[in-house]
């Protein structure tokens, strides 16, 4: 699914770091899945998690039921999209606001080219039947990361909200979430980060200058994506 600071350009290269430290039947933990454009790319036992319930409403759509999803703009229009800012009373609210939004973010403005040819309702369905048997195994949950419940000895990939970058509804505490970090790696579990920058006690095991574009009012930038592990 297309999503705001989705990891899709970068996982073909974080990815099979990660997977070379993943054991056997090993649980795949993602408590910021975002567009799950990581954890589609991951067999075996999986978690999905995000504290944005539309996410999850939108990947369980695209997962169980994406033979339902609009297929063309003239089956779901830009006045449709308008009328979702404001009303919840639209089974799959969370999928069309953000497959069907500029750059993926939550009713960040309806899509369009230059030339109004592109049928992006149509893209993103065609997107959705390739994702949805990605999806079938994955469970997904409505949870902050600090009240997500973790098998043990997880492998865990964080992609949070980056420090510095779009602001989001609800306020995110850095620092708590990397003590967080620490606290799963003393308790046994593998974890990855994607972040632009960490505290010093986290190595930076990979990196990538990428250039995004988070709205049509700011135009594109350039950033070093990096993924860490906590040195202890």
């Amino acid at each position: 699914m297309k999503y705001m600071g989705s990891k899709n350009r970068i996982a073909k290269h974080i990815l099979p770091i990660m997977l070379a430290e993943r054991n056997p039947n090993q649980w795949w933990v993602e408590p910021f899945v975002g567009g799950a454009n990581m954890i589609d790319r991951v067999v075996g036992n999986r978690i999905g998690a995000d504290i944005n319930p539309y996410v999850i409403d939108a990947l369980i759509a695209i997962r169980d039921c994406v033979s339902d999803l609009p297929k063309t703009n003239k089956e779901f229009t830009e006045d449709f999209y308008k009328q979702l800012r404001k009303s919840d009373d639209y089974k799959y609210k969370g999928y069309v606001g953000f497959a069907f939004s500029y750059s993926g973010k939550w009713l960040g403005g309806w899509r369009r080219d230059r030339l109004g040819k592109r049928d992006y309702v149509n893209e993103s369905y065609k997107n959705a039947l390739k994702q949805s048997p990605l999806l079938q195994s994955v469970r997904f949950v409505k949870e902050s990361y600090l009240d997500l419940q973790i098998p043990d000895n997880s492998l865990i990939y964080c992609d949070p909200p980056y420090d510095g970058t779009t602001k989001y509804k609800d306020r995110f505490n850095h620092a708590d979430f990397w003590q967080w970090c620490r606290d799963r790696v003393n308790e046994g579990h593998t974890v990855f980060i994607s972040e632009y920058n960490a505290p010093e006690d986290f190595e930076c095991i990979w990196q990538k200058e990428i250039v995004s574009s988070l709205t049509k009012d700011t135009g594109s930038k350039k950033g070093m994506e990096k993924l860490f592990r906590y040195k202890a």
